[in-house]
């Protein structure tokens, strides 16, 4: 992971992008981090929306969950996850029981939150049903889109080959988040972006870890500049294919740490 830094001595504090991600496996009853613990990443603004600081942190941690930074059966206190994020708890406390309400974590009573369990049918069935829906829409882009807008992605997807290289795995699943959703948004459908939101939100991508630490991890980001490439030269075809192949990976290669 990258290294930590903090930013700025604002209240709350918000982590910079280049900080490590929250630790898994932290006992519920931790309420506190030493105080040379390391910042979490920042927090980022999802889908080019305006978001409220309990959204910010809803999505950092949203994020962490999808990397498998957040372990599935875990309890996790609201204390211990502030003070790896570097914020103060009410926020954390606040935006985990908006995770609660899209079936991400259970309260515990008096203990936490407690990460829920995602089956292998359950994900087959979120990436078919992106499947479905992105690649048509993405297909229609090479188009219809504007080539300034299609351009304005590339920072997004240097991002996340810079997160790749880095093996900042929050960072990754943030760049990654910001780039489809800015590209599906291209459609001029915000009702399908939002799907498309939830069941990223959905996703675990368990396997992330060993895709880093095997080198893999880099060849799929790439896959994100290969895709503007395709786009702004209108070929529907190379695409198609990249789309196929980049979607695929979400379930054969990142989905289960057994795959």
């Amino acid at each position: 992971m990258a290294a930590a830094r903090r930013t700025s001595s604002q209240t709350p504090a918000a982590p910079t992008a280049s900080a490590a991600p929250v630790t898994s496996g932290a006992p519920a009853t931790q309420a506190a981090a030493p105080a040379s613990a390391p910042a979490a990443p920042a927090l980022p603004v999802l889908g080019g929306r305006r978001s409220s600081y309990r959204e910010r942190v809803a999505d950092a941690l949203r994020a962490a969950l999808i990397a498998g930074e957040l372990l599935p059966g875990e309890v996790y206190s609201a204390p211990g996850l502030a003070a790896r994020f570097g914020v103060s708890a009410t926020p954390v406390r606040e935006a985990m029981l908006d995770l609660a309400k899209e079936g991400l974590v259970d309260a515990v009573p008096n203990k936490g939150f407690r990460v829920t369990e995602v089956s292998d049918v359950q994900l087959d069935e979120y990436t078919h049903v992106r499947a479905l829906i992105e690649i048509p829409t993405v297909v229609a882009l090479a188009t219809t889109a504007d080539p300034v807008s299609l351009e304005a992605l590339r920072p997004a997807a240097r991002e996340i080959v810079t997160a790749a290289v880095a093996g900042d795995l929050i960072a990754y699943v943030e760049a990654d988040t910001r780039f489809h959703l800015g590209l599906l948004a291209l459609a001029g459908n915000a009702h399908l972006v939002e799907v498309v939101r939830e069941l990223r939100g959905r996703a675990r991508l368990y396997g992330l870890t060993a895709l880093s630490a095997s080198g893999r991890l880099l060849a799929s980001a790439e896959e994100h500049l290969e895709l503007l490439d395709a786009l702004l030269t209108r070929d529907e075809q190379a695409v198609r294919a990249v789309m196929t192949r980049h979607l695929g990976h979400v379930r054969g290669l990142w989905a289960s740490a057994r795959e």
